[in-house]
Parts: C-alpha cells; sequence; structure tokens
C-alpha cells in the first residue's frame, strides 16, 4: 500500500509518501511552501496545484492527514490550517482517493507511546524507525512521515 501523510499548514504542508509492503520504504518526503506576500486565494491556489502534482506523480491509495485542532489561545491558526487542508481534500477527492484523519495525539501515540511527545522526540523516534542517517526536517515533514506511519500502523493491526 502507497500513503502519503500531509501536515497541513499555509506557509509551509509537509507531506511523505511511504510504500507499506511488508515493511515501511520512505519514498520522498519534503514540502510545499506558499508566498506569504500573495492573497490567501493565491496561496490556496498554489497549495491545490502542487498537491494535485504530488498526487499525480505518486498515486497513493491512502492520503493521511492531520485532524484540524485549535487551542483557544491561537483560532487564527486553525482557521489557516483550515483552509490548506480544505484545499488539499478537495484535490483527494477529485483524485478518488481515500483520505483518513487522525488527531496529533493519535499519531504522537502510536509513535512514540505518548500522544503529548514533543516534536524533538517524534523526530527522533522517526529517524530510528526510519533508519534514517539525519532527524527529519523540518519539523513539517517529521509530522507527515508520523501521519504516514500512524496510518501504517493502524492498517496492519485492523488487517
Amino acid at each position: 500500500m502507497r500513503i502519503l501523510g500531509v501536515d497541513p499548514g499555509l506557509g509551509v504542508c509537509g507531506y511523505a509518501v511511504l510504500d507499506c509492503d511488508g515493511g515501511e520504504e520512505l519514498v520522498e518526503a519534503g514540502t510545499v511552501a506558499s508566498n506569504d506576500k500573495l492573497p490567501i486565494e493565491q496561496r490556496l491556489n498554489q497549495i491545490a496545484a502542487d498537491f494535485e502534482a504530488i498526487l499525480e506523480k505518486f498515486s497513493p491509495e491512502v492520503v493521511v492527514i492531520e485532524q484540524l485542532y485549535s487551542h483557544y489561545a491561537h483560532p487564527n491558526t486553525a482557521i489557516l490550517m483550515g483552509h490548506a487542508r480544505g484545499v488539499i481534500l478537495q484535490k483527494c477527492a477529485a483524485a478518488d482517493i481515500e483520505v483518513r484523519s487522525y488527531s496529533a495525539t493519535k499519531i504522537k501515540k502510536s509513535l512514540t507511546g505518548n500522544g503529548r511527545a514533543s516534536k524533538e522526540q517524534v523526530q527522533k523516534t522517526i529517524q530510528v524507525v526510519m533508519g534514517l542517517t539525519e532527524i527529519p526536517q523540518p519539523p513539517d515533514v517529521a509530522d507527515a512521515i508520523a501521519a504516514a506511519l500512524c496510518c501504517s500502523n493502524t492498517t496492519a493491526v485492523n488487517s
């Protein structure tokens, strides 16, 4: 199974492609960014175009994306993330690709055993689990890999 993990954001979106056939192989991971000097509609259009290209290039069977979470002190962050998440979800729907959503705490717990793990703990765990020579950077990439691994682990448990 090919899984595309996504850490949505308006400024930077992390993505990671995993092949999960008897193990987990990282095919590619990276970020797409929007120009913060452009109006929001143009930024969203760029994110949509970038994710459409990623979906076409990698043909994932499943896209896993972090659920929207809003901290009461930072509601605007959730709103902006929601815009980016929405265009990504629309591109998945247009490509007829299954989408799964997990909370950040579920993703962290599936990987580290602690739903409140720090970004550094998540990055280090991914480095060890995936046998990477370096810690995945930036954290958006690590979060996307973590989401894909959570989906792989959840799918394996339910198989």
